[in-house]
């Protein structure tokens, strides 16, 4: 393959990871890790601003799964033009690319008809498939093959240290992707707690994320809050955390008398189901667990 285009951030991640960045040709505009991919033409549009208030994206996003109406759009004119020989998209989440539908539309309208790959993880197991599904499609299986090794090793790391924690030793653990309103973190994400020796505290491992009452977290009232809001970066998912606070007696937590209220980039970590979800088990792993973390390198 020698002209690649991305349409989630994660699948660029995982392509340059393979040693494919010099291949790709476009990205979304979603895309900005590694740094410098950005600056690759960009072949998807989105109709939500994304500065706009989490309450009117919310319900962009509502409105999209009722209706006709497009959340993200493909430049078919570019598309034309970057004459892709591979695409890679996903049919995971509506929610967060273009939509499966447009991109088989529009790929039957590109010259040289392009191979597409689909990449829809659920499971932290299944993201390490997409790696080898990439790496077997582009050429580059060995390199996979030593790639997911490597994540593997990581992954096995994290899960030797929590092993031997009793259940009263695992701290449970609300997981927010999202506050207002408020949506647990659901698919790998109740996985990765459980690997790094906590207890999910809303329970919908490998589902999609659940809409969830304020009250309901109230009665969970976990041991360790964390706020890593989809899409969002550190300084966002702050902004968002004093809608939460406005709405519920938040300092009555547990999580907040102990200190244990984390807020994480959500948009670098966890979110995204490519190679930075081993980094996002580690970090994780290092807030539960700081004393047996020690045993294990520093985070990148």
């Amino acid at each position: 393959m020698n002209r690649i285009v991305t349409l989630l951030p994660s699948a660029t991640e995982i392509v340059c990871e393979l040693g494919l960045r010099d291949k790709i040709v476009g990205v979304t505009h979603e895309c900005d890790y590694p740094p410098g991919i950005e600056l690759l033409p960009h072949v998807t549009r989105s109709s939500i601003d994304h500065h706009a208030p989490s309450k009117v994206i919310d319900l962009a996003v509502r409105d999209h799964l009722t209706s006709s109406n497009a959340l993200y759009s493909l430049d078919e004119a570019l598309l034309q033009e970057l004459a892709p020989d591979l695409i890679v998209t996903q049919a995971l989440c509506e929610v967060c690319a273009v939509s499966e539908d447009e991109v088989l539309s529009v790929i039957q309208q590109l010259p040289g008809n392009p191979q597409l790959i689909n990449l829809e993880p659920m499971t932290l197991t299944e993201v390490l498939d997409s790696i080898s599904l990439v790496g077997t499609i582009a050429g580059c299986e060995k390199t996979a093959a030593a790639y997911r090794h490597s994540l593997e090793t990581r992954i096995e790391k994290v899960r030797q240290i929590t092993s031997g924690l009793t259940e009263s030793e695992k701290p449970t653990v609300g997981f927010l992707e999202w506050i207002d309103p408020l949506f647990n973190a659901g698919h790998w994400t109740p996985e990765i707690i459980e690997y790094a020796g906590g207890i999910d505290s809303f329970g919908n491992k490998h589902q999609p994320s659940q809409t969830l009452s304020d009250e309901t977290l109230i009665e969970a009232d976990p041991d360790v809050l964390i706020i890593a809001l989809c899409g969002f970066d550190e300084e966002r998912a702050t902004e968002d955390l004093e809608l939460l606070k406005s709405r519920i007696d938040f300092e009555a937590l547990t999580a907040s008398k102990s200190g244990r209220v984390h807020v994480l980039d959500g948009n670098a970590y966890f979110s995204r189901p490519g190679p930075r979800l081993v980094d996002s088990l580690e970090i994780l792993c290092q807030l539960l667990h700081p004393a047996l973390y020690k045993g294990i390198s520093d985070v990148r």
